[in-house]
Formats: C-alpha cells, sequence, structure tokens
C-alpha cells in the first residue's frame, strides 16, 4: 500500500536540497527535508567537499554541507522522509561549484557519511573553473578526463550496487562529437563529459542529470538532451534552475519547463532535474517568476507523475 500523500515512482525527477537555506530547528519532523512530497524520485543533499573532513559520529562540520542542526537530526530527517515515500533515493552531492579539490577525494570518508546518514549514494558533481576542452579527431579532449572517471571509479569502489551512483553533466557536456560536434554554444567545457560517458567506467553508473541552464541565449536544452542520449542510455534527466541564471538565456517560468520537458517526453528515460529546493528567485514569486513550491508540480504535471498537487514545503 502507498502511504498517504506518497506517488508510485514514474520517470526520474531528481531535486537538489540547498542545505545552506535548510528550517533552523533541532527537530527533525519540522525539516523541510522530511515533509517533501512523494513525486520526486531522488533528493541530493548539497553539497559535500570532495576532500571533506568526516571521521564519523554525524559530526558535519568539516564535510561542506551547511544544514543549521547537528548530523543527528539530518539523518533523522532522512529517515522521516523515507518512512513517507520508500521509494525516494536521498543522495549526497559530492562537489559542486566551488568545491574543486578532486585530486584530494576522500571517497572512505564519503561512503561513511553516506551511509551514517541512511542515504542511498551519491551525486557526482564534477565541475572545474576552466574546461579547457578542445578538439582532438572526432571528439574532445579536456585536461579533467582522467579525474572526472577516476572519480566516479573511486565512489563505485566503496558504495557498490544497490547504493546509487549518479552524475550531473555540464550544459554542453556531450558537445563536440558525432552530429553535435559544431552544436553551439561553444565553451570551454563543450564536450567534457564525453570521456566518461563513452569509457567502460560508465557502466557503473545509474543516471545522468544535465544542468541545462545558464549557458546563453543559443543554448537548447533539447539539442542537449539528445546530444546526451547519443552517449548514454538510461535515466535521462533535463535540468531546471530556479534563479535566473546570468548568462543571458531564458528564464524557466511555469510555461517554459512545461514546454522545454514536453519535447523530451517521448522519451520513456526522460526525466528532469530541480536546482533547488529551498532556494528563492529575487523579486515576487509567481508562474513567470516561479520559486520550487511552483516550479516541482508544474514539473510533476509535465512528466506525468501523480499527486502533483502536493505541496513543497
Amino acid at each position: 500500500m502507498t502511504p498517504a500523500g506518497a506517488a508510485e515512482p514514474g520517470r526520474p525527477f531528481l531535486a537538489y536540497h540547498a542545505s545552506w537555506y535548510e528550517v533552523q530547528t533541532s527537530v527533525a519532523a519540522d525539516t523541510s527535508l522530511a515533509r517533501l512530497p512523494g513525486y520526486f524520485t531522488h533528493i541530493v543533499l548539497s553539497f559535500v567537499k570532495p576532500d571533506l573532513t568526516y571521521a564519523g559520529d554525524l559530526d558535519l562540520k568539516g564535510t561542506g554541507l551547511l544544514y543549521p542542526f547537528p548530523g543527528t537530526v539530518l539523518k533523522e530527517a532522512v529517515a522521516l522522509l523515507k518512512a513517507r515515500q520508500p521509494h525516494i533515493k536521498v543522495l549526497i552531492s559530492v562537489g559542486g561549484w566551488g568545491y574543486f579539490a578532486w585530486d584530494k577525494l576522500d571517497a572512505p570518508a564519503v561512503a561513511r557519511l553516506v551511509r551514517d546518514l541512511g542515504a542511498d549514494g551519491v551525486d557526482v558533481d564534477y565541475e572545474t573553473p576552466d574546461g579547457q576542452c578542445a578538439p582532438q579527431g572526432e571528439t574532445m579532449s579536456c585536461p579533467g578526463d582522467p579525474m572526472s572517471i577516476s572519480v566516479v571509479e573511486q565512489v563505485r569502489a566503496v558504495l557498490p550496487r544497490p547504493f546509487v551512483v549518479g552524475v550531473a553533466g555540464w550544459s554542453v557536456g556531450a558537445y563536440g562529437a558525432g552530429e553535435f560536434r559544431t552544436a553551439a554554444p561553444r565553451s570551454p567545457w563543450t564536450g567534457v563529459m564525453l570521456a566518461l560517458l563513452n569509457s567502460p567506467t560508465a557502466a557503473q553508473l545509474d543516471l545522468v542529470s544535465i544542468m541545462s541552464y545558464d549557458a546563453g541565449p543559443h543554448y537548447r536544452p533539447q539539442e542537449a538532451f539528445r546530444a546526451y542520449r547519443r552517449v548514454w542510455k538510461g535515466p535521462l534527466m533535463l535540468g531546471v534552475q530556479v534563479e535566473p541564471g546570468t548568462s543571458g538565456g531564458p528564464r524557466f517560468t511555469v510555461d517554459y519547463t512545461r514546454r522545454m520537458l514536453d519535447s523530451v517526453t517521448s522519451d520513456p528515460g526522460a526525466g528532469a532535474m530541480l536546482y533547488a529546493l529551498r532556494l528563492k528567485p529575487p523579486g515576487d514569486i509567481g508562474p513567470d517568476n516561479p520559486d520550487d513550491r511552483y516550479l516541482a508540480p508544474a514539473i510533476c504535471m509535465a512528466l506525468n507523475l501523480a499527486k502533483c498537487s502536493a505541496p513543497v514545503p
């Protein structure tokens, strides 16, 4: 029997949970994390440093997570969410912009944190300050290619299946090869995901999300989806951003978000990623300037999931 307020899982719908904006409380049941609706399939606790310091005992101070309460409360909130919505997988996101110390990745510490929190795996958000990717033959070559592959291998070695390992891909990360060899826009990160997704290590992944936003006015998320689909056949999610970008690209209004997702849902493995729960855009909130409470139900309906009227706390 499905618990009250829960939804049976369907298409993948992953949402990042911004730890720095969580409710300040000592009661796990009062956290927004514990009260999330059931149309999500993956909730990602954001962000953990690759070079985290974590010996155990749910001490979060050296992890990079910025929840305004102790790790004991976070662990209980995760347990409450999973009790209410048993199908939701809770991941921790390792990396993100500003956490670049991949050469100091402490995968065993990451695994201890996952297990101690009662989480289900890791989202690898492999980002570098300058991609420096360049054409090489029929594909792209990036200085960080060996490291991106090694990071996934290290994480999977300490978190074997059924733990989940996913990756967040750069907006243009699958451009630069095949029919997308000259796809616009070009950037230093063009093709940054190709080496990983074309390698045998890709078989160790369970899902891929695309940061399909903040890439300029010439970027087309639908085309990026097709480029990623050329090299990745598993669950693939187009990203939706709460806050307005800074590159001149389109605002993710409710209408734009629905139209974007409608363009890819003929693919049975297509889904969505939301960045991020708890973030609020500047200005008056509404369908043309939506926050997570507008966007999450809109994404739910675009993906034809169940119980889309359930509110986001």
